[in-house]
């Protein structure tokens, strides 16, 4: 049994204890490494999370979770309290460099995840309450003020130092998670490479208080005489994000309260007591060159930074969160050859980079100080808007780059294209509960192979398959019928889990724990799709709970 001492730190709890061995250390407190946590304690897996900071961040940083990280939060069972912090969102507004509104960016489909799109918070807010929720986990020890000094990696684990107070801190883990930031000690002691650019534009950003902004969406303002973002949050708090010019600011100076107050005037009257944040700071464009460093992982800024205008950043780690998380706790458990581990970054690097670009293109475009190219945006942008694919193109943000899978864990990319994206999260009438509720809750948080409108014979072949990576067997009715089935049965109540099924009709549908599509195919090809299954699996094809696995055996 191990004696732990509990000090009050801020809002959470810092747990001091000595040496020991756990599943997973994870290196950094932000919302990655507390998402990264999170998720891996509601799979069981036993989580130290070390920072090197006294508490929780009071920095103005992230500002939007979409619905994608908001279905993340749901899986590791913290989603109603982070829905306490944020204003639900409705996208962005663009504004044209005369100041006109030009179109509202919603996404494609609403709610197709079962959360609003693009939703405002404040990321102290949101660092707290995740704090909060892992100090009441079993599975989780928060050890605040403990500095990440150095790694030694073996075949069976790795030993990670950290310097505290009371002296060094020696962990060995099976793995270990670096969600340290861009200045990540996981990276940079391990001699890990970024490849991408840094820009010498200086922004200002200012976290107001009572403002008197209440829209539910951001507003880019495509002026370029002063580009600026305006974010309005919960309770009052507002984001001004201000492009600053030569002589007006440095990211090693404070912003005097002038400058702000003459920046907001043009929106709000402000007292410096109204002033809860301000910072000067320049972005990178930069993506860490390899992810995965024997049992070590990069995630979220310690693997790749952008720039802020396609609000990408943080929602970025959440997701390497997801992808990861998963993988590591059906490894630790027996349920994945520990080779798959690599296929982290083969999933997860194009997407990212893809995203970085896209940021970078935004901040050229959107935020330029040149009025030959602002000009020529707009006249673009209102070209586009005259006709239905513009518009759509625009206005359902296709031009952000979606993330599916075209290497990796997953299985022949099928005729319909499904084959490594991630299905949606409908609401359901659920047979084993009989109660209406979001797919997610439904399936639960492991494999599912979902049978559509197949029949009963069908899944008699499919045993393999299911044993071999513990999957929820569940029937997806899309008619008007109802299945005659043992086995759970999901019935639409709103149109939404037919749209999102019809077209799989007459197939099976093996979906990852990350709700990412795995496989798609008709029952006479199931002997081929479980060879592929099985090769991904141990030889033994042992399963064991992450506590009853030791360390030499990760």
């Amino acid at each position: 049994m191990i004696q732990l001492v509990q000090v009050k730190v801020g809002d959470a709890m810092a747990l001091t204890a000595p040496n020991r061995d756990v599943d997973v250390v994870v290196c950094g407190a932000g919302p990655v490494g507390l998402t990264a946590a999170a998720l891996l304690a509601a799979r069981g897996v036993r989580v130290v999370v070390l920072e090197q900071h006294h508490a929780t961040s009071d920095e103005p940083k992230a500002i939007s979770i979409d619905d994608e990280a908001l279905r993340i939060f749901q899986q590791a069972g913290i989603v109603d309290r982070v829905l306490q912090v944020v204003v639900p969102g409705t996208g962005t507004r663009y504004y044209s460099s005369d100041g006109a509104a030009l179109f509202d960016a919603r996404g494609p489909r609403p709610f197709r995840l079962g959360y609003p799109f693009k939703n405002p918070f404040a990321q102290p807010d949101l660092e707290r309450v995740l704090a909060n929720e892992l100090t009441a986990s079993p599975n989780v020890e928060l050890v605040f003020g403990a500095r990440v000094t150095g790694f030694e990696q073996h075949t069976d684990g790795v030993a990670v130092r950290a310097a505290t107070e009371t002296g060094e801190l020696t962990l060995g883990a099976a793995y270990v998670l670096g969600c340290d930031g861009g200045r990540s000690a996981t990276r940079l002691l391990q001699g890990i490479e970024m490849t991408g650019r840094s820009y010498n534009d200086v922004w200002l950003v200012v976290d107001t208080l009572d403002d008197p902004h209440t829209e539910r969406f951001a507003m880019h303002h495509g002026d370029p005489h002063r580009p600026h973002v305006i974010v309005p949050g919960l309770d009052g708090r507002c984001r001004y994000e201000f492009r600053l010019f030569d002589g007006e600011g440095t990211p090693d100076k404070e912003p005097s309260f002038e400058l702000i107050e003459g920046l907001v005037s043009k929106y709000r009257r402000i007292t410096r007591d109204q002033v809860e944040r301000a910072v000067n700071y320049r972005f990178n464009a930069v993506i860490a060159d390899k992810w995965m460093i024997g049992r070590s992982f990069l995630l979220g800024d310690a693997a790749h930074m952008m720039p802020p205008f396609a609000g990408q950043g943080l929602n970025s780690g959440i997701r390497d969160a997801a992808n990861l998380t998963w993988k590591v706790a059906d490894v630790l458990a027996g349920k994945l050859d520990p080779a798959i581990l690599a296929t982290y970054q083969s999933e997860r690097y194009p997407h990212a980079l893809e995203t970085v670009r896209l940021s970078e293109r935004l901040g050229r475009v959107v935020m330029t100080t040149s009025s030959r190219i602002a000009k020529r945006r707009d006249t673009a942008v209102k070209q586009a808007l005259s006709t239905e694919q513009g518009r759509a193109y625009l206005e359902e943000m296709r031009y952000r780059p979606t993330q599916r899978y075209s290497a990796g864990m997953i299985i022949a990319a099928d005729s319909l294209g499904s084959v490594g994206a991630q299905i949606g999260q409908p609401l359901v009438f659920d047979t084993y509960t009989h109660r209406i509720q979001l797919l997610d809750n439904a399936i639960g948080n492991g494999w599912v192979l979902l049978g559509v409108e197949t029949a009963e014979t069908d899944w008699l072949a499919t045993r393999q398959i299911v044993h071999s990576v513990d999957a929820c067997e569940v029937q997806v009715a899309v008619q008007e019928q109802m299945p005659r089935s043992g086995r759970r049965v999901l019935i639409d109540v709103d149109g939404s889990l037919v749209r999102e099924f019809a077209t799989y009709t007459g197939r099976f549908v093996l979906v990852r724990p990350d709700r990412v599509i795995a496989a798609v195919w008709y029952p006479n090809e199931t002997t081929d799709i479980a060879s592929h299954v099985l090769s991904w699996t141990p030889v033994s094809g042992e399963i064991n709970s992450p506590r009853e696995r030791t360390l030499s055996n990760g």
